[in-house]
């Protein structure tokens, strides 16, 4: 295509400049993980075409020496190209193949065998197999070093809470309206199962990833490669990051088709859903301080208004409320990309990957802040919980069995239109003895229906 100028400091070549001066379209870059991945991938591939006979070995110990450069992000800023580019990740790959070269060559300062991105970085391999291999191994990898540990961290923090608050009665909210009661801890052991639940939606996630599409080259049928490449980078790959990555069943399905990732998209979705409804959840039990609901204090961690002196927002929920927002949008993205595969290829593979990667990073910092600056520190109004369950028309579900759902109805009625509790309406009819009311009125033994209060 001729002559291209490239910039004297950047390591990359003509193709990567023809890619940049194409796709002036949003200023985002593709991740770095998966850009580290993609460096891990040509590592690999050259120690494998080494062992088969293809490679001169002076040829792999430079293309390693930068690989591993790349993989270990010590050259961040030499991968300028736009995430909306070709959509099979050509212009990303051959970026990394340039850089390689003209690093290897510094390395070498100038001495060492004369590289070829194509000839030589690229051998056994395509754009076409490479970049969908790189997806799955850095999205894998992101969500189990990243987001695992951050819903693992939180689950722990909300069991604990969930034990703190189990002897707090309130009343339980359906509809928003009043229900019958339940404890605090009741209601933090769903948060904390929502999160356990969250950790195994992202090992489903992670092994789901585990197919590559190394060695299908351009189409899947392995033209130019050896027949033993993918089994031997999987193999290298797998050694490196412990991860359980085989190579794929049918190469012609991990090249022309995204539906794994679509997969793993709906599992981050769920996951965003459950990080949603705790932080309302909480931001509603928090709400007043006077004029809410104010079952728990959240922590203060910056003042709420510009014109309301002492005012406290639920800041950390609405950051994750926003995430959640966010997550749930970029997976509708992912899912809508699982659509554009025509024929042999999928030609969204660069806006798969920074949705994901944007997904999980984004849910990752927010849970580990949420956790650190809102749970860890919540507060639970004893003494107003209790008050509100004493004080709950519903109650009256515990007189049901006695007295039948009519009746009960309307001793609920009765009380909300006089203004008498249900113990003064149920006396005033002389339907039952004090002690009987007392028993079957204890919202903590409504709470706890099937034990007493020493937890037998």
């Amino acid at each position: 295509m001729g002559e291209m100028a490239v910039p004297d400091d950047a390591l990359w070549g003509a193709s990567t400049q023809r890619a940049v001066l194409n796709f002036p379209i949003s200023g985002h870059r593709l991740p770095m993980p998966f850009l580290r991945a993609i460096g891990l991938i040509k590592f690999h591939a050259a120690q494998v075409n080494a062992d088969l006979g293809l490679l001169q070995d002076d040829k792999r110990i430079l293309i390693q020496c930068a690989a591993r450069e790349i993989a270990d992000d010590k050259h961040s800023s030499q991968f300028p190209v736009d995430v909306f580019q070709t959509g099979s990740g050509t212009s990303t790959n051959m970026n990394i193949n340039e850089v390689i070269v003209t690093r290897a060559a510094q390395l070498a300062e100038n001495n060492g065998p004369a590289l070829h991105a194509n000839d030589d970085v690229n051998l056994s391999q395509s754009s076409n197999d490479v970049i969908p291999s790189a997806l799955h191994v850095s999205v894998a990898l992101s969500l189990a070093q990243e987001l695992a540990p951050a819903l693992a961290t939180l689950a722990t923090a909300l069991h604990d809470k969930a034990r703190e608050f189990a002897g707090v009665v309130k009343p339980g909210r359906t509809h928003l309206m009043d229900a019958t009661p339940i404890t605090l801890g009741q209601e933090f052991s769903g948060y904390a199962v929502q999160m356990d639940k969250g950790c195994e939606r992202v090992a489903r996630a992670v092994s789901l990833l585990c197919e590559l599409a190394l060695g299908g080259t351009a189409l899947g049928t392995g033209l130019n490669a050896p027949a033993s490449f993918g089994l031997r980078m999987c193999a290298a790959i797998n050694a490196e990051t412990g991860l359980k990555f085989c190579s794929a069943r049918n190469h012609f399905e991990a090249q022309a088709a995204r539906d794994d990732c679509v997969e793993v998209a709906g599992q981050l979705t769920a996951i965003a859903a459950s990080l949603t409804k705790i932080a309302n959840d909480l931001r509603l039990l928090g709400s007043g301080p006077r004029a809410g609901l104010g079952e728990l204090s959240l922590p203060a961690v910056q003042p709420g208004s510009s014109i309301m002196p002492g005012k406290v927002n639920p800041v950390m929920s609405e950051m994750l409320i926003q995430v959640g927002l966010y997550v749930q949008g970029l997976m509708q993205t992912v899912m809508a990309c699982g659509r554009e595969g025509q024929l042999e290829l999928n030609a969204t593979l660069p806006l798969i990957a920074y949705c994901l990667h944007e997904a999980i990073q984004c849910m990752s910092q927010a849970a580990r802040l949420f956790c650190d600056r809102c749970v860890v520190a919540l507060r639970a109004d004893t003494a107003h919980c209790a008050d509100l369950a004493e004080h709950s028309l519903m109650l009256v579900t515990a007189l049901t069995p006695r007295l039948g759902y009519d009746l009960a109805a309307a001793i609920a009625k009765q009380a909300q239109a006089t203004g008498l509790s249900l113990r003064e309406v149920v006396l005033q009819r002389e339907l039952l003895t004090p002690e009987e009311i007392d028993t079957l009125l204890d919202p903590f033994a409504m709470a706890y229906p099937h034990r007493t209060r020493s937890g037998t």
